[in-house]
């Protein structure tokens, strides 16, 4: 098919054995690609209660028929895992950069990967050629000193996904970076990878990816740049970082580990300004391909922090995690703690949520100084923030307990601490009060709370849940970045591109059954792992109205959001899928699992 190379790799590393397999057309038009894909085989393929961090479960890297096609927003790529050691149900991350699209030069769609190897490998695919490769001279280097060395041997143009001590060290909120601080964030993958002993994945080639049709793709390329929102300026200028401010005193961003109020605690926000994110930037970079270049690169710290140049921009939720969440508004040790995620691989959403959870047990006396080595870990207190992110990255004192989230961190500390740990299925949340759209909708439904608690892969920002859930299941599976769409793509638009790379000519509607496909799979995933999101709490601070502030008296009615788009979808209300809609969608073997 056209848009796909057509084969993915099978990696067993306990065998040191790896296989071509045909990547089957079905499979494509049902699951489009993407973690679609992913969880089709992942469902079919491996049995139930594995350990999250053993050779059984499956860690996949698997693109979108747009990845690489130079159709606008088209770079992304899905890390998926059987099990999440994060959650102990389904896992998947996506990233952008140009590690998706040179998978595909490289020869390939995906790679699953099983078993374990017994000592550090990476995974080299070059040209439609594959090898493991001994990684003893960089186990226990940083994600960026991984790809310097892996493109000083491989060439310039070689791509490298890789974890950093953080991931070799089993952190349950690490994760797997590529091109210098792009993250496949969320689900723990990073740990998955480093059980396996699999350092890095690098990927380098001249495929080209089939069109079907190539006129038609560079003229609905020049369509939709030609049809940007204004918005899109001041992404190219700011990236996310833009909406920093604005959302910590709008009641958008959560303040003081969801426990304050902007305009009350965090007043002075001006300093992490968008404009004064970019005031030492040196240049603007994007992912491959893209129109917009949202990210950026900045020139050397000058003044307390004096890291080196060429680190990443901190963007939206780093900024609010480190920022709103410990009540800092010091820019400069933002930007040092994104950078040391970056390089020992952490989840910036996670990690400073922990964080925050840490400095709020501080302050109640359940963290003492004397589990901090004399660390002064309260609000505000940028330096004592530095150090416990790198103890943290380190698995060092007390970071060793807080490196594996707070519901963990939580357990282990007790003294009440399970109080000040906000999450929903042990996974740490976005930074958007679902609280803050109530005023937006003026009246009308929403699943903004909801998608926190019902995704397969819970507390993520950058999912949707419910009917409408199905069409972002769609736009992941092509390979498409969500923002596409805040720069003025549209559903309309999107059966444009898709037909003018596959060749593929389906109405919309067809496209958007593929979306309910993936998310019955994931879904059901959950459900035969035993982590049913019907049954997953929800801490009262995400949801309950404040006394003060922008969401003063709003509050989420939570049963009513997820029994309404239950209804909607066509589930019962123990959230699994009608068994007759599942026959309908074809997941015969999964109506079976879960109706008899």
């Amino acid at each position: 098919m056209n848009g796909y190379m057509g084969k993915i790799l099978n990696v067993d590393l306990s065998k040191g054995e790896l296989t071509d397999e045909a990547l089957d057309d079905k499979l494509c038009e049902d699951f489009i690609g993407g973690y679609g894909i992913g969880a089709r085989l992942i469902y079919s393929r491996q049995k139930a209660g594995v350990d999250p961090l053993g050779p059984e479960n499956t860690l996949g890297f698997m693109t979108g028929p747009l990845t690489g096609t130079g159709i606008p927003f088209s770079s992304r790529y899905a890390v998926v895992v059987g099990r999440s050691p994060l959650t102990k149900g389904w896992g998947d991350a996506n990233s952008g950069g140009d590690f998706g699209p040179y998978l595909k030069f490289a020869g390939y769609d995906g790679v699953f990967i099983t078993g374990a190897s017994d000592r550090p490998v990476y995974l080299l695919v070059k040209d439609g050629q594959a090898e493991l490769k001994d990684a003893a001279h960089l186990w226990g280097k940083d994600a960026v000193e991984t790809e310097n060395v892996l493109k000083a041997e491989h060439g310039k143009n070689t791509k490298v996904a890789s974890i950093g001590p953080s991931g070799e060290k089993l952190s349950l909120i690490s994760c797997i970076i590529n091109d210098r601080g792009r993250a496949a964030g969320r689900s723990g993958v990073g740990a998955v990878m480093g059980s396996k002993k699999l350092k890095a994945v690098a990927v380098t080639g001249t495929a080209k990816i089939p069109i079907a049709d190539a006129a038609a793709a560079a003229a609905i390329t020049k369509e939709i740049i030609q049809g940007f929102s204004p918005m899109v300026e001041s992404w190219r200028s700011m990236g996310t970082a833009q909406m920093t401010a604005d959302s910590a005193l709008s009641g958008d961003s959560p303040v003081k580990n969801w426990g304050g109020v902007g305009v009350k605690d965090f007043a002075d926000v001006e300093p992490l300004s968008g404009e004064n994110c970019i005031a030492n930037l040196d240049k603007r970079y994007g992912c491959y391909r893209c129109p917009v270049a949202c990210s950026g690169y900045m020139k050397a710290g000058t003044g307390e922090y004096e890291y080196p140049a060429g680190v990443k921009r901190p963007e939206y939720e780093t900024l609010s995690t480190f920022g709103s969440m410990c009540l800092n508004n010091n820019l400069e040790s933002i930007i040092v703690v994104n950078d040391i995620c970056n390089r020992y691989g952490l989840d910036t959403i996670s990690a400073g949520c922990v964080i925050a959870f840490a400095i709020e047990c501080y302050e109640n006396g359940i963290i003492t100084k004397e589990d901090t080595d004399g660390i002064e870990l309260t609000w505000g207190n940028h330096r004592a923030i530095v150090a416990m992110t790198e103890k943290m990255a380190k698995r060092e004192g007390l970071g060793d307990i807080l490196a594996d989230g707070v519901k963990v961190a939580a357990e282990k500390l007790g003294k009440g601490a399970d109080q000040y740990a906000v999450h929903i299925g042990g996974q740490e949340l976005g930074m958007h009060d679902p609280k803050w759209i109530a005023p937006y909708l003026q009246g009308k439904p929403s699943s903004d709370g909801a998608r926190y608690k019902m995704d397969a892969t819970p507390g993520r920002h950058t999912q949707q849940w419910g009917p409408g859930g199905f069409r972002h299941q769609m736009i992941n599976a092509t390979g498409l970045c969500m923002f596409s769409f805040l720069a003025g793509f549209t559903f309309d638009i999107l059966s444009g591109p898709l037909k003018a790379v596959t060749g593929q000519d389906r109405p919309l509607d067809q496209w958007l059954k593929a979306g309910e496909r993936i998310s019955c799979l994931r879904q059901a995933i959950n459900i035969r792992e035993g982590q049913n999101p019907i049954n997953w709490k929800v801490h009262p601070r995400i949801v309950d109205a404040q006394s003060e502030g922008p969401l003063a008296g709003l509050s989420v009615d939570m049963e009513e959001q997820v029994n309404r788009n239950l209804d909607a979808m066509g589930w019962d209300r123990q959230a699994r899928p009608s068994k007759e809609r599942l026959l309908e969608l074809g997941l015969d073997d999964v109506a079976k699992d879960l109706w008899g």
